[in-house]
């Protein structure tokens, strides 16, 4: 009978209202909304790539070759296999316009297609029109079609002609929609549309061009896939074939929205925490006003057991309610936003609510709601019958007994351990959930020691005259001051918001103003080994350019390590993930500083030998020593790794990953990269001539290409913000709930002031100071914490540089103090109207 009994004295209490509740619910709703919406966002387009895989993908299958074309056998094998092949070859170059005597150009992405091409989907044209019209052109030059932005750039309109390479074309249409658009991965330049026959003589596909060569399959209904994909790479193990199908249509995409999901997951959880503090908060301040009614339980009969388990009981049913809302809005806003998003994504994502995301929402919600209000609800089995004579003081312990302790640990363990099984990155889960209770034990800390110094100044012959700012510290010091709260609440949520806002500064900084000083004018590809004298003769005679670099280079995939397959060896790293430049050189290039190893003696000619970035070989654990199996046009080269070197990528100036030496890749067809530095007066003329020379040579400027990641960086930082912001705006909920919570104590605090003879001005002077140091300690304490994660995301992330930026961290010390002197303030005019008589008799 004792929980129905529970049940009962539960619901009684609950029917006086929720309003002790409002905080709880608010802090519970903000933060699973928040996980909620990220991830019905993220699992929506985790739907679209499952459904639409080959549409995106253009085929069933593709396969995938670097720097050729496939080979009879691969050809006749897909033919075999499939029902219908489409080949498709994918490159950079420069569309180049006559025009009175003058040239523009402008980098462009090139698709050369077949006529059977889209096996899937179809290509949106504007004029409509069939693509096999479009691409016959006008009788005396083949057709093109372009995206509208790359037309408007040029300044071309249909029927206007253009130059790819050696060749003419006619822009028959404008491109609206690509099919397979989200398997071509980060582009430096929008797209044209070409017959891959009409390149011919084009000089862009000669041997040792850069380019990718892709075969969609239509394969017959019900093929298993795995089975076929495991046929293939046994078939052409040697070949450099890389795999695609249906199953991960888009895996760069997939991985990129996995990746960026799990991080503002991440960020959703620091806003659980904050909220967490505030739920903490509430049930105690809501507990702490039901002592008289506990202790007249106890006087009844009533075992800490059963007292338990009614405010585990109403607990439980207002943590509820605020889970449901939280997930009532992380299922709502997605949807309510779902043409916006869907119109900014470059794949097809049905937005809709996803019982999965809301599943593990809810599972945050319920481990977070039992982490924080487990310890409050403890403290009830210490409330004495005794307590009705001691103004409500419980007389307790200050730790709760030791099952409830354990039970925390339990229950923290398995919130990070959902949080490094759901988000897919185990390690990033663990570092997040590490850095919250470090920065909220710092924050604790600092809690702790600002009362005991607040206590001691307000005792110390420092501040006699200054009435003011004497009452604000001790009320700082005092037992009944919210400085806990405030601190932890406002400096996690700023921490969070710190960190973003320095990253993002030191992003900008490194974009705006290094890179003028570091970075090379332009980037030149394709450069022949015939045309590379003419090519320096243009540029070493020209007084506005200060450096050229060249070297030659080709693709190669790392296949196996020590006889192992690659990835196995090294993960998902990057070097390991698809083809790589490699380079070849007699001597260390120019800056090079070997770190381990020695290099191979000029004139070599004995087995290969590869030389290794050493930051790169130490994240994927190669020694030296290690065998290295290379995939290079389609030929298996086993090199030994003899040295690890220095290579510096961050100063968009030539670095590879790999450097073999030259008898490794001798009879290898290749071309010559080179970048250079020269002035902006000069970057025109040395584009024209170098173009009207050399039109097979591609030219990517530097700057715009770094442009183009910084854009995405700073979508990347703005999604960031917007989970950084609605943990900030749950530790201003919490801000509130902490002033509301101490209204009651201003009130009677105000009253004695006034009866001493304080005015308004000096009490509401005081309310005021002590909101703003709380406001203060917690933006500086947030500023240290969010600098220091910063540092770490920049050094060791990003491998670059980290200067503080000043603005945004005094934004953040800004905000703590407004913060909580607008939240002191929306509870300071009560305090200040009520007439001392009337509060004074009413504590009598």
């Amino acid at each position: 009978m004792r929980l129905p009994v529970s049940l009962r004295i539960a619901r009684r209490e609950l029917r006086a209202g929720m309003g002790a509740f409002r905080i709880l619910l608010i802090c519970l709703a903000l933060g699973v909304g928040a996980i909620a919406s990220v991830g019905t966002v993220r699992d929506s387009i985790r739907a679209g790539l499952a459904v639409e895989g080959a549409a995106l993908l253009g085929g069933d299958a593709e396969m995938e070759f670097t720097y050729r074309f496939a080979s009879e056998a691969e050809k006749a094998w897909m033919a075999d296999v499939a029902t219908r092949v489409s080949e498709v070859v994918d490159f950079r170059s420069m569309a180049v316009v006559d025009r009175n005597g003058q040239q523009d150009r402008a980098l462009t992405q090139i698709k050369g297609v077949d006529d059977a091409y889209p096996l899937v989907g179809s290509v949106g044209l504007s004029p409509a029109m069939p693509l096999e019209r479009a691409l016959s052109g006008d009788g005396t030059r083949p057709g093109a079609v372009m995206d509208r932005v790359l037309a408007d750039r040029l300044g071309l309109k249909t029927g206007d002609g253009f130059r790819l390479g050696e060749r003419d074309f006619v822009l028959s249409a404008l491109l609206t929609r690509e099919p397979d658009n989200a398997t071509g991965g980060f582009s430096l330049g929008p797209r044209t549309l070409v017959r891959t026959a009409d390149l011919r003589g084009s000089g862009l596909l000669e041997p040792g061009s850069l380019f990718d060569s892709a075969y969609r399959l239509a394969l017959p209904p019900g093929t298993d896939l795995e089975a076929v994909k495991t046929r293939a790479e046994a078939r052409f193990s040697d070949s450099g074939l890389r795999w695609h199908d249906a199953r991960n249509g888009a895996p760069g995409i997939k991985r990129f929205v996995d990746r960026i999901g799990a991080f503002l997951v991440l960020i959703g959880l620091a806003g659980l925490a904050v909220g967490g503090i505030g739920v903490s908060a509430a049930v105690r301040a809501y507990l702490g006003g039901k002592i008289t009614t506990i202790a007249t339980l106890r006087s009844l009969g009533a075992g800490s057991g059963t007292i338990w388990r009614v405010y585990l009981a109403q607990i439980s049913a207002v943590s509820a309610l605020g889970i449901l809302a939280g997930l009532v809005l992380g299922a709502l806003l997605p949807v309510l936003a779902g043409p916006l998003i869907e119109a900014r994504l470059p794949i097809p994502a049905d937005i809709t609510w996803r019982w999965s995301a809301l599943g593990e929402a809810a599972l945050y919600g319920v481990l977070a709601a039992m982490l924080f209000t487990l310890w409050p609800l403890a403290r009830t089995e210490d409330v004495q019958a005794a307590a009705l004579f001691r103004d409500g003081s419980t007389g307790g312990r200050r730790l709760p007994r030791m099952r409830f302790v354990l039970a925390t640990g339990v229950l923290l363990a398995a919130l990070v351990g959902a949080a490094a099984v759901l988000s897919g990155l185990p390690r990033l889960a663990l570092y997040t959930a590490g850095g919250i209770l470090v920065a909220l034990a710092v924050l604790a800390l600092v809690a702790l020691g600002l009362r005991l110094l607040a206590r001691r100044l307000a005792r110390s012959r420092m501040l006699r005259g200054r009435p003011s700012l004497r009452m604000a510290m001790g009320a700082i010091g005092g037992p009944r001051e919210q400085a806990a709260s405030v601190i932890l609440s406002l400096g996690l949520g700023l921490a969070v918001l710190a960190t973003v806002g320095q990253i993002d500064a030191n992003l900008r900084n490194a974009i705006d103003r290094e890179l003028p000083k570091i970075a090379p004018s332009y980037f030149f590809v394709d450069i022949g080994d015939d045309q590379l004298p003419g090519f320096m003769a243009r540029l070493q005679g020209d007084p506005g350019v200060s450096r050229i670099q060249t070297a030659p280079m080709l693709r190669g995939v790392i296949a196996r390590i020590n006889g192992v397959d690659a990835q196995k060896v090294a993960g998902n790293h990057w070097v390991v993930r698809g083809d790589r430049g490699l380079t070849f050189s007699a001597r260390p290039p120019e800056n090079t500083t070997i770190t381990a190893g020695k290099w191979w003696p000029e004139g070599y000619d004995g087995p290969p030998q590869v030389s290794f970035a050493q930051d790169e070989a130490r994240e994927i654990g190669l020694k030296l020593g290690d065998m290295l199996t290379l995939n290079v046009l389609g030929r298996d080269i086993e090199a030994e790794v003899t040295s690890f070197r220095s290579v510096d990528f961050s100063t968009a100036g030539i670095g590879f990953v790999m450097v073999l030496n030259p008898g490794a890749l001798a009879g290898a067809p290749y071309t010559s990269i080179a970048t250079v530095y020269a002035s902006p007066q000069s970057e025109v003329a040395i584009l024209r001539d170098l173009a009207r020379q050399f039109p097979n040579i591609t030219a990517i400027r530097v700057a715009d290409a770094i442009e183009k990641v910084a854009q995405m960086l700073r979508g990347l930082a703005a999604a960031i913000s917007i989970g950084a912001g609605v943990t900030l705006l749950t530790g201003f909920v919490v801000l509130i709930g902490a002033a509301a919570a101490g209204e009651q104590a201003r009130i009677y605090e105000a009253a004695v002031l006034k009866t001493l003879g304080a005015g308004r001005a000096l009490v509401l002077g005081s309310f005021a100071l002590r909101s703003a140091l709380l406001g203060a300690a917690a933006g500086a304490v947030a500023l240290l914490a969010g600098t220091l994660a910063a540092w770490g995301v920049m050094r060791f992330v990003m491998n670059a540089s980290f200067q503080i930026a000043w603005g945004p961290a005094l934004l953040i010390v800004t905000l703590g103090v407004l913060a909580t002197l607008l939240a002191g303030a929306a509870f300071a005019w009560r305090p200040l109207s009520r007439r001392p008589a009337a509060v004074l008799r009413s504590r009598e």
